[in-house]
């Protein structure tokens, strides 16, 4: 795999947001740190080389939102070395909380640090694009290795695969979040059945949906992504207590870079409820992740 990046950076100076202001203590629940690359070398076997989108950048980002705390999602590009997200929990000295990505080789005893870091998840990617389904036996070897410690489970589907995976689901000994929505083809509508199983999911209290990725599920990919809105509002009224935000920074593998003061803005369509948005925004993720 090159070292020359391969996907586009982020935009650099977005805008603050305009449609409201965040309450105190806001979660982006959705977000990645990359490298450097020369401190956290990227993973010889990923799909993509992202440009570095380190700590400082992303402090840079929270300054210009007006978010104070967040969740770091490990993403494929760095594989199983969870490091930089670590370290930027780390250094964020109680502001930050992490979903690992894990395998058999990870020891008790990485495990241990990341708790005491203040990871609470793991995460595993089901995309096809980024590898497709992982093996289920190992799935659920490292699934009941976390329950213990009173982590929570972060899948990420194609949509269209939803549906195979109800029974799995049924069995999961945590709580679990589906990543974007579940990635729904807004063109297909409201009654399609991947969304329609998405919201039946929320019948169970060990489920949790994160309404972010609006740049990928818009038919558009720009903004306003007006047609996401009606299948952001039918989640959030099947389950306002289990939902979550996140601008999915630095925007890895889409059609179109978002400003992510365009995203935020954009919670205020999906959310017009001020009192909705706080539990979005800080009441949920403060249920799941240990900020301080």
């Amino acid at each position: 795999m090159t070292d020359a990046p391969t996907i586009p950076a982020p935009v650099r100076n977005p805008h603050a947001p305009t449609a409201f202001t965040p309450p105190p203590l806001s979660v982006d629940a959705h977000c990645h740190i990359f490298g450097p690359a020369a401190t956290f070398p990227f993973a010889p076997n990923r799909s993509y080389t992202p440009p570095d989108s380190g700590y400082e950048d992303f402090l840079d980002l929270q300054s210009t939102l007006g978010l104070e705390r967040a969740v770091f999602v490990q993403a494929s590009c760095h594989g199983t070395d969870n490091s930089a997200m670590l370290d930027a929990i780390e250094r964020g000295e109680g502001r930050f909380s992490g979903v690992a990505m894990i395998d058999d080789a990870t020891t008790d005893a990485e495990l241990d640090r990341m708790h005491e870091a203040g990871v609470r998840g793991i995460r595993f990617n089901f995309v096809a694009h980024l590898g497709g389904r992982p093996d289920l036996e190992k799935f659920w070897r490292l699934v009941h290795r976390v329950a213990p410690k009173g982590w929570h489970i972060v899948l990420h589907f194609d949509a269209k695969d939803i549906p195979d995976y109800t029974n799995l689901l049924a069995n999961m000994p945590t709580p679990y979040i589906i990543d974007h929505m579940g990635r729904v083809r807004t063109g297909d509508g409201l009654d399609q059945k991947p969304f329609a199983t998405l919201l039946d999911l929320l019948d169970d209290d060990r489920a949790w949906v994160k309404i972010s990725g609006a740049e990928r599920l818009s038919a558009t990919g720009e903004p306003p992504y007006s047609d996401v809105v009606p299948f952001a509002r039918e989640l959030i009224a099947k389950a306002e207590d289990r939902i979550l935000w996140g601008t999915d920074w630095p925007h890895p593998n889409v059609r179109h870079m978002p400003d992510d003061g365009d995203l935020l803005d954009f919670l205020a369509e999906m959310a017009p409820d001020a009192a909705t948005r706080e539990k979005i925004l800080v009441t949920n993720p403060q249920t799941l992740y240990p900020f301080h």
